[in-house]
């Protein structure tokens, strides 16, 4: 195990630069971009069209590359179909905190249930009915808006006893339980997520469909975004945004909701590549490996026999890029297939960096946790497992079937009302 040496790419950096040109101040609106094809499906099991973590944004070629970040799996491709999110019910989510409130304090945390509604949503409403303004009330992650989900808010109650929830106007919402703390809840604070899923009008051999599931349980999955975090046209709003053509200046929230899209479009661009060439569960020469379950990352020297066998037990990871400024610890082939899915997205790269995130890192691999299953009736398929921050379950369920959504479902995820 070698420490990380930061390791500029200068030349790189250049050439993106000369490739943008200087971003217009056009006030004229962007074209307005079609509906994106996430995880588009086939009608015929031997023509399955692939899906993709994205989708599709405008008619321009940059966007149709990225569009098919996925369309290779990593383990054969579907082994039958379904459709998921036939009602809010068929998809749950429980956060897994990780830590618990201490007892006493000036941060009320609430443990809440939602359907149908976003996380932002929720803590607007909660903030209305505690009298607080929004930036008083903290959550650790964003949950589906069609979905069931369970999770904890934190209100900053100084000197103030708790509200009357039972009074309190939420439709759509439950408040299971409160409790003080000492301190407020962390944004990105959390171990993960439980999910318990459910496929209606499953086809395909049970036996294939169960293979599936101990290969995903033994040997894990890609960590791809799942075409939540692309909603209708963020890529198109991020790329209008870095070229300076939107007409209203988007809130704070839009507009990262339009930067997490463009870095999830490159990492997954990247992790395309890493399953075309069979790499993105091996650690190679110049990789930057992260140990399961944490955010450390370090060198690793891919011939030690030690770090091979923790690679394959899943207790370290290789690594793809979330794109913004700063060194990149990368070298050999790594690093040339990083730039080169970087340079074709120019536009992309210098505006996170223009934006301020700096260089991170994110699994290519995810460990799926305590994987549950049943068929509880005929022809329906539940799922129950365990997910690391920032995972999506779509990314385990393309895996297994090729699967469909609820037309609502699609609708919410269409307007970005997916988180």
């Amino acid at each position: 195990m070698r420490p990380i040496s930061g390791r500029r790419w200068p030349a790189f950096a250049a050439a993106v630069s000369k490739a943008v040109p200087t971003p217009s101040r056009s006030r004229s609106r962007p074209a307005r971009p079609t509906r994106f094809a996430a995880f588009s499906t086939a009608k015929s099991r031997s023509k399955t069209r692939f899906r993709s973590f994205s989708g599709r944004s405008r008619n321009d070629a940059a966007v149709e590359r990225g569009a098919r970040v996925s369309e290779g799996f990593a383990w054969g491709g579907p082994a039958g179909r379904g459709l998921i999110r036939a009602c809010p019910d068929d998809f749950e989510v429980e956060e897994v905190l990780g830590h618990e409130p201490s007892g006493e304090g000036e941060h009320l945390w609430l443990w809440i249930e939602k359907r149908e509604h976003n996380t932002v949503d929720v803590a607007g409403m909660l903030a209305r009915a505690a009298g607080l303004h929004p930036r008083q009330v903290s959550f650790a992650g964003l949950k589906d808006r069609n979905a069931v989900t369970r999770q904890y808010f934190s209100l900053h109650l100084a000197g103030r006893d708790d509200p009357d929830w039972h009074a309190a106007d939420l439709p759509g919402v439950r408040v299971l339980s409160g409790q003080r703390s000492a301190r407020k809840i962390q944004r990105g604070r959390l171990h993960g997520n439980r999910f318990t899923l459910v496929v209606r009008g499953l086809e395909g051999d049970r036996d294939e469909i169960e293979q599936r599931l101990l290969c995903l349980r033994d040997h894990g999955a890609p960590n791809g975004f799942g075409e939540q975090r692309f909603g209708g046209n963020n890529i198109a709003r991020a790329r209008a945004l870095f070229a300076g053509q939107l007409r209203r200046k988007p809130s704070k929230h839009k507009r990262g909701f339009y930067l997490s899209a463009a870095r999830s479009l490159l990492f997954n661009q990247v992790l395309r590549q890493r399953i075309d060439n069979g790499s993105w569960n091996r650690i190679l020469e110049g990789e930057v490996a992260m140990l399961d379950g944490s955010r450390s990352f370090f060198l690793p020297d891919p011939a030690d026999p030690a770090i091979r066998e923790r690679c394959e037990r899943l207790d370290v990871h290789p690594t793809g890029p979330l794109a913004g400024a700063g060194d990149s610890p990368l070298s050999g082939e790594v690093a040339e297939l990083e730039q080169a899915v970087f340079a074709a997205e120019p536009d992309l790269v210098l505006g996170l960096q223009r934006f301020g995130l700096r260089h991170e890192r994110r699994p290519l691999r995810m460990r799926i946790g305590a994987l549950e299953w049943s068929e509880p009736e005929p022809n329906t398929l539940k799922l129950a497992f365990t997910l690391g921050q920032g995972s999506y379950a779509t990314s385990v369920l393309r895996e297994l079937i090729d699967y469909d959504l609820s037309t609502e479902s699609r609708l919410g995820s269409a307007h970005g009302r997916g988180l």
